[in-house]
């Protein structure tokens, strides 16, 4: 419930912000001029939108798979979404050595799961279920919507913001005040888009234990692909950078993320079980400055407060 309010706040802060541009701009150069900015802003995200999915292939190295081919990957995934109530995903793999599994596509009957190869090497049956459970939730949250949706908000303001911090138009005084103003709204609202990423990972994750899968399997994946990530080539890690947000964990934050986590493997079999995520429910997670900051900054949750999270969950 405490997820849901937040998000419900964060979603009315950032389109009061939207409104308060409106006005702004509205009364000082006329509804037409602040309607070419907001089309302009809403045609390039429709753009973006559309073209999205061909990217993410292209970029990813994204091959669909027959159940011929994946039969035991095919049957996690339809599994899983019939217990989603939604239209099966289409199924790839990514022949990407780097652990991890995103989903994405334009809309929920245009889901798609994909794993690369690194993950179905690395993952026991339990975990890649929870993993692909994890993007299901996904889908069926529509959560790519919602972060597109969101997103236009700080697209509107960086653009506002060059506009009329660099405009030609010496008579009108205000220009550049505005533009400052935008573009420190622009910051904030890039921020809160971030904190509602961070959430919507918050969502995904219980959604999976909502399908069936155990909170220690998913805990004991999410070890896992960090510890997988970080022996990963850097230079495979700098390939997918702006791609990040899909994935189920910050690749670029993972040898930081290690060192937190091995505490939480007692008997330091490489995974999590039962037991282990349990000690952790009533344990205080404390973080440093720096690693706060980078949360901040970041599309997905500090991993310890994650794992904690989904100790509640058990």
């Amino acid at each position: 419930m405490w997820l849901q309010i937040r998000m419900y706040i964060l979603t009315v802060v950032l389109f009061g912000i939207l409104y308060a541009i409106v006005a702004i701009i509205g009364s000082y150069l006329g509804i037409g001029s602040f309607l070419f900015y907001g089309i302009a802003a809403m045609v390039m995200m429709f753009i973006q939108y559309m073209i999205g999915p061909k990217i993410v292939e292209w970029s990813m190295g994204v091959r669909y798979v027959s159940e011929k081919e994946a039969p035991g990957l095919h049957k996690m995934v339809a599994e899983l979404a019939e217990k989603a109530n939604i239209k099966k995903p289409r199924v790839c793999i990514s022949e990407m050595r780097m652990p991890n599994a995103f989903a994405f596509g334009r809309w929920q009957g245009d889901g798609r799961v994909c794993v690369t190869r690194g993950i179905l090497d690395l993952l026991s049956e339990d975990e890649l279920k929870a993993v692909i459970g994890h993007e299901i939730s996904h889908i069926k949250n529509r959560d790519v919507a919602i972060i597109t949706l969101l997103s236009v908000i700080p697209m509107i303001c960086w653009w506002l913001s060059r506009s009329f911090m660099f405009s030609s138009d010496r008579e009108r005084g205000g220009a550049a005040i505005i533009g400052i103003f935008a573009f420190i709204l622009y910051f904030i609202t890039n921020l809160l888009v971030l904190y509602a990423s961070r959430i919507r990972e918050y969502y995904a994750d219980r959604g999976s234990v909502n399908l069936g899968n155990k909170p220690h399997s998913l805990a004991s994946a999410l070890y896992k692909l960090v510890y997988g990530t970080a022996k990963t080539n850097k230079s495979e890690i700098k390939k997918v950078e702006g791609y990040k947000a899909f994935f189920v964990n910050d690749p670029s934050r993972a040898i930081n993320e290690l060192t937190e986590l091995r505490s939480l493997d007692k008997d330091m079999s490489g995974s999590i079980d039962s037991k282990e995520l349990e000690s952790i429910r009533n344990a205080k997670v404390k973080l440093k400055t720096t690693d706060k900051i980078m949360e901040i900054l970041s599309t997905h949750p500090n991993m310890l407060k994650r794992i904690k999270h989904l100790s509640t969950l058990s």
